[in-house]
């Protein structure tokens, strides 16, 4: 496998160390991309810098999934500003406050918004995030956990659906493998068998009910619990938050409640409405055809709360034009960040980053152990690179003819990999997916990092446990067993962190 040796390994590294040093996300993931194409072009610092404009970073906007998904973005945003505005969300959260009068019920209501909305990886953070702020700020739970609970509904549940645009996606490079290797089974049905084995994604999922019913708060993320209980504070005093909610949106004491339900409403028919010509639920539907579909919605639903402002006259066209189009210019930091991510991943691409730690990692090992070093090889690359897709784009070809060659579990194997994916996905401060929730909750991005990252590892350590296991016997009900290692684990963690708390506060 072609690759630059260790020296491939230094731009992810960079960009992770300095995300984290400087919380400035923007300068360490350019700093990553240039010192790559630094080493790449031999040290030239003129022709490094040209390239990396040149063949870098003009590339990724020239790219259609890329440019749709900056589209897509600039939708959201401008949907998402509308809905700040015009008092909705603080209408609506004043009459469900009434019934979602608890941390526990405020924190299951956002994790089931997140389920709801499965369809869309990108869009849970900035739907949910913005409606469920609020009821967070009043029942005093952190913007970190609510920027956990909807990172944790977005791709660790995108990747469990075969038929939107994740599952498209895999079930391609699925049934490519299993071409070469002459596997005639459904790429459909394997997917759906592998379901059980994504014991990372699975885990993911079920902490947040978990932690939200058993109080299981542990590491930093207990912090942040107790900084907002006992001061009220919604962030550290160094805490740079993605997204701000808009004071105006707050004091609007005009809004109703209809301006978040019915353009949400619009936005459901209009999405699966479109799909449905596609034949969805009962057939994939094509990527660039949900993208597609995904932006109408978002367009119908700004259409209607334009409708329903001018309606109730709250607002004149021009202002709500003003609003709509603030919004967008709000997404212009996202945008470049995540433009800036793909730099970064096609940089390490070229390298041969992965290649080298797949190289690094290969050996003579039993058959029963290649799902859990896939795994960790899996997680490994994607957590450097912060892209699950690239990552299984890598790995599926390295893993499915592997398994297939020394005798291993196919279908773990292929669960292991997609595992690996979403661990860095969720995880990685340069992951689009934990960038987004960052700004849907309005969270500062490294805080955002900091706290989920303990709950992340624990869920992999477990995940590492039952790929091992899984590799043994092969059986899905394998799940039942990490699950119970789950709720151990967390009540563990979650006894430590209290008991050491306590023990500071008697001192």
């Amino acid at each position: 496998m072609e690759h630059m040796g260790w020296l491939s390994l230094v731009p992810p590294i960079l960009a992770v160390i300095l995300a984290i040093l400087t919380k400035n996300v923007i300068i360490s993931l350019f700093l990553g991309a240039f010192v790559g194409v630094l080493i790449i072009v031999g040290g030239n610092p003129l022709t490094a810098t040209t390239e990396t404009i040149g063949n870098f970073l003009f590339p990724q906007l020239t790219d259609s999934y890329n440019a749709a998904v900056l589209v897509l973005l600039f939708f959201i945003g401008g949907f998402v500003a509308l809905i700040e505005k015009s008092g909705g969300g603080a209408a609506l959260a004043a009459k469900t406050v009434k019934s979602i009068n608890s941390k526990v019920k405020a924190q299951l209501s956002a994790w089931l918004g997140g389920l709801i909305i499965f369809f869309s990886d990108l869009g849970t953070p900035l739907i949910v995030g913005p409606i469920f702020e609020k009821i967070f700020d009043k029942a005093r739970i952190s913007r970190e956990k609510l920027a956990y609970i909807i990172d944790s509904t977005s791709s660790p549940v995108a990747v469990l659906i075969p038929f939107i645009g994740w599952g498209v996606y895999i079930m391609g490079l699925i049934r490519s493998e299993f071409d070469a290797l002459g596997i005639t089974t459904s790429e459909f049905d394997t997917f759906v068998q592998v379901i059980p084995f994504q014991f990372y994604a699975i885990s993911a999922v079920l902490m947040i009910p978990l932690m939200a019913v058993f109080k299981l708060d542990f590491g930093p993320m207990a912090k942040a619990e107790r900084r907002v209980r006992e001061t009220g504070e919604l962030y550290w005093k160094d805490s740079k938050p993605l997204r701000r909610p808009d004071k105006e949106a707050d004091s609007n004491q005009e809004g109703k409640a209809i301006l978040i339900w019915l353009p949400l409403s619009v936005l459901f028919v209009t999405l699966f409405g479109l799909l449905s010509t596609k034949g969805f639920p009962f057939e994939p539907v094509d990527g660039n055809d949900f993208r597609v579909s995904l932006t109408t919605a978002y367009l119908f639903a700004a259409i209607t709360i334009f409708v329903l402002l001018i309606s109730f006259r709250l607002k004149k066209f021009a202002e709500i034009f003003d609003i709509y189009t603030s919004g967008m210019q709000k997404m212009v930091y996202v945008a470049a960040t995540l433009v800036l991510a793909w730099s970064l991943g096609t940089v390490i691409s070229e390298m041969g980053t992965a290649n080298y730690i797949v190289e690094l990692m290969q050996g003579r090992v039993p058959a029963f152990i290649i799902p859990a070093l896939l795994f960790i090889i899996g997680a490994i690359v994607s957590l450097a690179s912060g892209s699950s897709w690239g990552t299984f784009a890598i790995m599926l070809p390295i893993a499915i003819p592997m398994a297939v060659a020394l005798d291993a579990q196919v279908l773990v194997c292929i669960g292991a990999v997609l595992s690996g994916g979403i661990f860095g996905d969720h995880s990685s401060p340069i992951s689009d997916t934990s960038i987004l929730s960052s700004t849907g909750a309005g969270a500062d991005h490294i805080d955002h990092v900091k706290t989920q990252f303990p709950y992340a590892l624990t869920n992999a350590i477990i995940a590492i446990i039952g790929f091992v296991i899984a590799g043994v016997t092969g059986s899905p009900w394998t799940v039942v067993l990490t699950v119970v290692l789950l709720v151990f684990a967390a009540f563990v963690l979650s006894k430590l962190t209290k008991n050491k708390y306590e023990s500071k506060m008697n001192i």
